[in-house]
């Protein structure tokens, strides 16, 4: 567990021979999924807002992967009175349900972006919800990697509120401890990540504006540069972009915001694939992915370090005195490397 004691805050159909190596087995389960034609309903190459309805449409356990509390074994909640007036089933308390947010309620979890004026204004009134623009991630992000590889501008140049990616491929130190696998393998976390844009830029969460992969500048979309530009083949670039994932974490307590960043993971792992090989995932490698963020990416209040609005989630729960159990619920993480299940709170009591 010491390693992640060092965690720091903050046309699809078209192969192109020329681009990567794709065993035959890995080819056929990838076009086996598109030529079923459920593929393209589901993915959209700069759809901000995703479509729950159409992921539930491709696959049923995918949708429930991403709404999966890894601590409570049942779903994430709300912990938001935001949706209370479409029902009950929509109170704070409450968890998310695939038929919550599919058929007739499909896309009523919207980025911040995408939320009318009002709406924002409230939620920055109630929630001190505050989304950090792009070009202040990149910054702080910035600084991260300028201590890990010991000079400044790696991936970018900034200038005011823009920035120019880098167009060489990128240069490591020459050291053992600073290779491009160690730099994969390092973990980095967001806290309070609302929809993860020092994870994951897809959009600029205040204006919404699309980004294109080589200038996105999250901290998991620089690892992922660097595993493209390090291996040929898929299953290499797979096996990288696996540890990729794994290394990344993040947590925040409204869960539609929570399942946003999930799926703000999700589809760049998509964007990736499709970037380095011109071809989409099959479901199991999204599945394995999906799997990798719900452990990752966890709802929690950061103040207690439990899930969010425990004490009322445990009351709903006790039938009588002799039920009633004061321990808390403290979330649970995954160490991928140690292969063992740990609370977050053990983490910060040993850094």
């Amino acid at each position: 567990m010491e390693h992640l004691m060092n965690i720091q805050l903050e046309n699809s159909s078209a192969y192109k021979k020329n681009q990567c190596v794709i065993t035959e087995r890995n080819y056929n389960s990838v076009f086996s999924d598109i030529e079923n034609n459920k593929y393209m309903d589901f993915y959209i190459k700069k759809q901000i807002d995703v479509n729950e309805e159409n992921i539930l449409q491709y696959n049923k356990k995918l949708l429930d992967t991403l709404i999966k509390d890894r601590t409570t074994g049942r779903n994430i909640i709300w912990a938001t009175s935001d949706y209370e007036e479409f029902g009950e089933a929509y109170s704070s308390n409450c968890e998310i349900l695939s038929a919550l947010i599919t058929g007739s309620r499909n896309n009523i979890i919207r980025p911040r972006a995408a939320k009318s004026r009002d709406n924002q204004i409230s939620r920055t009134r109630d929630k001190a919800e505050v989304f950090t623009p792009s070009w202040v991630c990149n910054a702080q992000n910035n600084l991260v990697d300028e201590q890990w590889f010991g000079r400044a501008d790696v991936f970018n140049y900034t200038k005011d509120k823009q920035w120019q990616a880098i167009k060489e491929k990128i240069a490591f130190p020459n050291d053992k401890q600073h290779t491009w696998k160690k730099y994969v393998d390092g973990n980095r976390m967001e806290i309070t990540c609302g929809e993860a844009p020092y994870l994951v830029s897809r959009y600029d969460t205040v204006t919404g504006k699309y980004i294109k992969i080589e200038e996105r500048i999250g901290l998991l979309d620089r690892k992922l540069r660097v595993v493209n530009e390090n291996t040929e083949d898929v299953q290499d670039w797979y096996k990288w972009t696996v540890r990729a994932f794994q290394s990344i974490y993040g947590f925040e307590y409204q869960g539609d915001n929570l399942l946003l960043a999930r799926e703000n993971l999700l589809y760049t792992f998509i964007d990736n694939m499709k970037f380095k090989f011109s071809i989409l995932p099959n479901v199991k490698q999204l599945q394995e992915i999906a799997t990798i963020i719900s452990w990752n990416i966890w709802q929690m209040d950061g103040l207690s370090y439990t899930i969010p609005m425990c004490d009322i989630a445990k009351k709903k729960e006790q039938l009588s005195f002799f039920d009633r159990d004061d321990t808390p619920q403290y979330c649970k993480i995954k160490d991928w490397r140690a292969k063992e299940i740990i609370t977050f709170k053990s983490l910060v009591e040993k850094a």
